[in-house]
């Protein structure tokens, strides 16, 4: 099978400046790691085709030669019967070296997630989801959590050998780590460094193992710590504990963890950054002649003065009745928003007293008021009725 043209791969030009391949490289590595494609058995050859296009044309040298001679200046069995070789066991070192020097190991153990590199090794990140209540991120609050991660064996103090015991200096490549490889090409003599395959990179080999890690210098351990969330933390804020990751490698820093909060939600209040806003309901009469009403607030009731002939949808602010804002002694507002409810179930008595007071506004009352309510309101409807002259009439005969 041919392979395909490397700028196609990438998806470039033949013109494509080094930001623009870089660029492309990084989108296209993303979008067809193993590691984010698991159940497309092809990812794994169309990711190393991605990192062997990279490869050739990152590099100006090899950039020139693909240009001139194309698949060819790289092929073993090619004219010239030399070539590059490609990745791996004849060229330019593993493609994933290039992958890691953009992401960083971003994608964790899955594809060359477990290279070893000579010299200390930093430990991996770990992230925690911590979900906590909206008064809890009002006040404030420690949070126990656990940690699985992995961690020095206290049994070989992270060397992993037995004790007794110690690593000796790997044979192949002389404790260094690295070995170095020769190969002639048509374009010259290159000389190439990788890790050393006997020792992965380490230096040393362990003769004999560590029982409780079994010779991985680590231990997988739950590790319990205490979370210090802020007062007016919101949503996917994150907290950072440096050192809590995993261990490191060859005496290197240990990782940090990373804690992301989500707040849960409130049936009350609803939040947006540093103010609440809620909902309180109050009757017909309330809302007419004003009063003043206890609403709750997440450091107990509050009182809020409704003014007369408040209508609903009209929304009162209580100054400071919100969130703490973050590094702050400040603190948000509450937003009430107002609802009038219409009276039902009402006594007789009720009923009358708003009869008198539909009478009072030229409003329709119905049958079911008082006899003396109903009579003077059907007096008041003939008379409306009455023409011109019939009022006139009235007045003059009395």
């Amino acid at each position: 099978m041919s392979k395909r043209d490397y700028y196609e791969v990438l998806g470039v030009g033949k013109g494509a400046s080094e930001a623009e391949l870089k660029k492309a490289y990084r989108k296209q590595a993303l979008k067809f790691h193993p590691d984010r494609n698991k159940d497309d058995q092809n990812a794994g050859e169309k990711f190393k085709e991605i990192n062997e296009a990279y490869e050739i044309l990152s590099d100006a040298n090899k950039r020139a030669a693909y240009d001139q001679f194309g698949h060819a200046a790289f092929d073993q069995s090619g004219a010239g019967g030399g070539g590059y070789g490609g990745f791996g066991a004849s060229g330019f070192g593993d493609p994933m070296d290039i992958f890691e020097s953009f992401f960083g190991g971003v994608f964790g153990g899955g594809f060359g997630g477990n290279r070893q590199r000579s010299g200390p090794q930093a430990g991996a990140d770990l992230r925690l989801d911590l979900e906590i209540t909206l008064e809890e991120a009002f006040s404030g609050v420690d949070k126990d959590v656990e940690i699985p991660r992995n961690e020095d064996c206290s049994e070989c103090q992270g060397s992993g050998a037995a004790k007794g015991t110690k690593r000796v200096k790997c044979s192949t490549c002389q404790g260094t780590g690295q070995v170095r490889v020769v190969q002639n090409t048509p374009l010259g003599r290159f000389q190439t460094v990788r890790s050393c395959s006997q020792c992965g990179g380490e230096g040393t080999l362990v003769e004999k193992p560590c029982p409780d890690c079994r010779g991985q210098g680590k231990v997988r351990r739950i590790r319990k710590l205490k979370v210090q969330v802020p007062a007016g933390i919101d949503s996917e804020s994150r907290l950072r504990m440096s050192g809590e990751g995993e261990a490191g490698l060859r005496g290197g820093s240990p990782g940090d963890l990373y804690v992301f909060i989500f707040v849960k939600s409130h049936p009350v209040f609803q939040r947006q950054k540093d103010d609440l806003s809620s909902e309180i309901t109050i009757n017909m009469v309330q809302a007419a002649l004003g009063t003043v009403i206890e609403v709750p607030t997440l450091e107990g009731q509050a009182a809020l003065k409704i003014p007369e002939g408040t209508q609903t949808g009209s929304v009162f602010r209580l100054r400071g009745k919100g969130m703490p804002r973050l590094r702050s002694s400040s603190k948000g507002d509450l937003h009430v928003r107002i609802v009038v409810k219409t009276l039902n179930r009402l006594s007789a008595e009720q009923k009358e007293i708003l009869h008198q007071l539909g009478e009072t506004m030229g409003m329709f009352v119905s049958e079911e008021a008082g006899p003396g309510i109903v009579e003077s309101i059907k007096e008041k409807e003939k008379d409306k009725d009455k023409g011109f002259f019939d009022k006139v009439k009235d007045a003059l005969i009395g």
